[in-house]
């Protein structure tokens, strides 16, 4: 239906350029360029950034302090609480696949925003009611001997209302930092893109700091109703901002499904896998109509790689090819070259994306457990005044506000220097070191539990969960710092590549991709923490459920970060042998002459097949197919 629906769109597109000679289109195009111009731009930042803010805000707030609210309100054991929030953080990864193609199928990203929003607010909603009503938790236990823990209606409350946060995170993380890049069209400049990423990750590091400064001491020292009523509000808030700016938003229209797409090239490809492919590219099958909501900003240009695939459009003349007055096209049978190009990127983005699953399986519980050693810890700035435990993530934040800043306007100029790339460095090569410097963050914190648990030793403290240490919890910031600079390279750049090496209208799915990752990166962090809880032995259990000072935490930092070197070198091998995607931008000339002549082409017969034939565009090419 959608095909003969575009083939109908062309033909009365043509039969009205015959009937009034082309002057009424060519009016209505220019008028649509015009309004194309006056939508989108950096006035429209205000209302996306200040949206991703308040939700990044509400969302740190939310999050950042969970594992004292579960160990200290609701009485859990310590894995069972870093094994149930890595859970959610878990599923919340796999539901942005869900917001993204229903975003990129039909819904668009404006709407699947604002839902998705109007959700995640719902789940805040709940939980705070559940932090105020006594009913909804267990009595207080300041000793956290012998304590009551959260009976299973208790536990369910907390479930639905995470669920619900999870649902929502599906429909805001995918498409929010695409949907921005949209407004700018950054996919046509490498420049653009990096500043565009980078600042992004800025606004996105503030409003961290904020929460974790602010909304962390109040649930520590006001209450947890106040504590989650802030991000709540702060929620509401960006959905208003967000939806008040709608009337100046680009919005893209949806292509379709994009698994669809690529289970079409798929089975296209396995019919007519006897068939020989034709010694000149040109004569795959192309049809710039069917695909023109698919390459608005580009069109994706033939690669020699996984030429199998190619397979999927070679015309046999067996298959009807949607000409017409003809049958109309079966994508299942006949998939246009550029849609044969969408499936390669996505099978060459893979390896380098399934890179980043280990990496957060490493570091999924570290901020849990580092929490939980702070609790241990000295956190006097002065008699009066303690740092709240989870606020220690500031220091994190602010090493990436830095980072980000000295990285564009010192590094990239340096860089750029010896590379003679624009960007400085290529977004592989910036993960990369994103790779080895998380591993010195994980190094850092098995060093700093050791002298903690010797600090303890030598005051008898060992057998007290509940003592403070008389060790600073400042010894706790290098680690802090080391991951936040592990992130200005490869969080930033993970996004960037998803972003810039994904087809254009998978961009949302590929973003979606990021989440999947740490999705699957948290599940398996949760076994490899339940495995070491389990099989680590029941005197000197590195994982113990409630005194840290009999575990051995430091052994487990050891694991993870073997588990890192194993995968940078896997990292490397894949980057190594990456190849970028390479894309034509279609532009077509303004001038007078040059639009004649396209009206007065589209009156002439099409081309058999449709196979390239085109005079008013020219193909530039922007990335080239180099390896890194």
């Amino acid at each position: 239906m959608e095909i003969e629906k575009k083939m109908m769109k062309g033909e009365n597109r043509k039969k009205t350029v015959e009937a009034m000679g082309g002057g009424e289109e060519q009016q209505q195009e220019n008028h649509d360029k015009k309004r194309k111009k006056q939508l989108g731009g950096l006035r429209t930042m205000p209302f996306i950034l200040a949206n991703e803010v308040c939700d990044r805000f509400a969302t740190t707030g939310f999050h950042a302090n969970m594992i004292m609210y579960l160990t200290q309100q609701l009485n859990l054991p310590m894995v069972q609480a870093s094994n149930t929030l890595t859970n959610f953080s878990g599923t919340a990864g796999f539901t942005p696949l869900i917001g993204a193609l229903i975003a990129d199928s039909f819904a668009g990203r404006f709407w699947t925003i604002t839902i998705g929003s109007m959700i995640y607010e719902l789940g805040l909603v709940s939980i705070m009611i559940s932090a105020v009503l006594p009913s909804l938790h267990p009595p207080p236990c300041p000793s956290q001997m012998n304590c009551e823990a959260a009976s299973s209606s208790q536990l369910w409350v907390l479930y639905i209302s995470l669920f619900l946060t999870t649902l929502g995170t599906g429909g805001i993380r995918p498409c929010v930092v695409t949907f921005a890049a949209d407004q700018l069209d950054v996919s046509r400049s490498k420049v653009t893109s990096r500043k565009f990423f980078n600042w992004y990750y800025f606004c996105m590091g503030a409003a961290t700091l904020t929460a974790l400064t602010v909304v962390v001491y109040v649930q520590d020292n006001v209450g947890w109703g106040w504590g989650l009523g802030i991000p709540t509000v702060a929620m509401g808030v960006s959905i208003v901002v967000f939806i008040v700016g709608s009337h100046l938003y680009v919005k893209l229209k949806p292509g379709g499904s994009p698994l669809t797409r690529l289970a079409q090239v798929i089975v296209a490809a396995a019919r007519k896998r006897r068939s020989a492919l034709p010694s000149d590219p040109a004569m795959l099958y192309e049809n710039k109509e069917l695909d023109a909501d698919l390459c608005v900003q580009g069109k994706l240009m033939h690669t020699e790689q996984f030429k199998w695939f190619d397979k999927a459009a070679v015309v046999t003349g067996r298959e009807p090819t949607g000409s017409a007055g003809g049958p109309p096209l079966n994508l299942w049978r006949l998939a246009t070259i550029h849609r044969v190009e969408e499936l390669k990127c996505i099978i060459r983005m893979l390896p380098i994306w399934a890179a980043g699953i280990l990496l957060i399986a490493a570091s999924s519980h570290q901020h849990s457990f580092t929490i939980l050693q702070a609790r241990t810890m000295d956190r006097h700035l002065s008699s009066s005044f303690q740092i709240p435990p989870a606020s220690l993530s500031i220091f994190g934040s602010l090493t990436i506000l830095l980072g980000v800043v000295l990285y564009e306007r010192l590094f990239v100029p340096l860089a750029r220097r010896f590379t003679g790339n624009p960007a400085g460095i290529t977004c592989l090569q910036r993960m990369g070191v994103g790779f080895s410097v998380n591993i010195l963050a994980t190094l850092t914190a098995s060093f700093v539990e050791i002298r903690r648990k010797k600090v303890a030793a030598a005051h008898h403290l060992l057998d007290s969960p509940t003592a403070v240490v008389p060790i600073s919890v400042f010894w706790l910031v290098p680690q802090f710092c080391i991951h936040g600079l592990a992130e200005v390279f490869m969080a930033v750049g993970h996004l960037e590549f998803l972003y810039d090496q994904s087809p254009e209208s998978m961009r949302s799915t590929a973003a979606a991709l990021y989440w999947v990752a740490n999705s699957i990166g948290n599940y398996t962090g949760t076994i490899i923490v339940t495995l070491v809880h389990k099989y680590s032995g029941r005197e000197g259990n590195w994982l113990p459920g409630r005194d840290l000072n009999r575990g051995r935490l430091e052994y487990y930092y050891w694991l993870v970060s073997g588990i890192q070197a194993v995968n940078l070198v896997y990292y490397v091998i894949c980057a190594l042998f990456y190849t970028y995607k390479p894309v034509s931008e279609i532009m077509a000339d303004l001038n007078e002459g040059a639009e004649s002549e396209r009206l007065a082409e589209e009156q002439e017969p099409p081309p058999p097949g449709n196979i390239r034939a085109s005079h008013n565009v020219r193909d530039v090419e922007l990335v080239g197919g180099g390896r890194t």
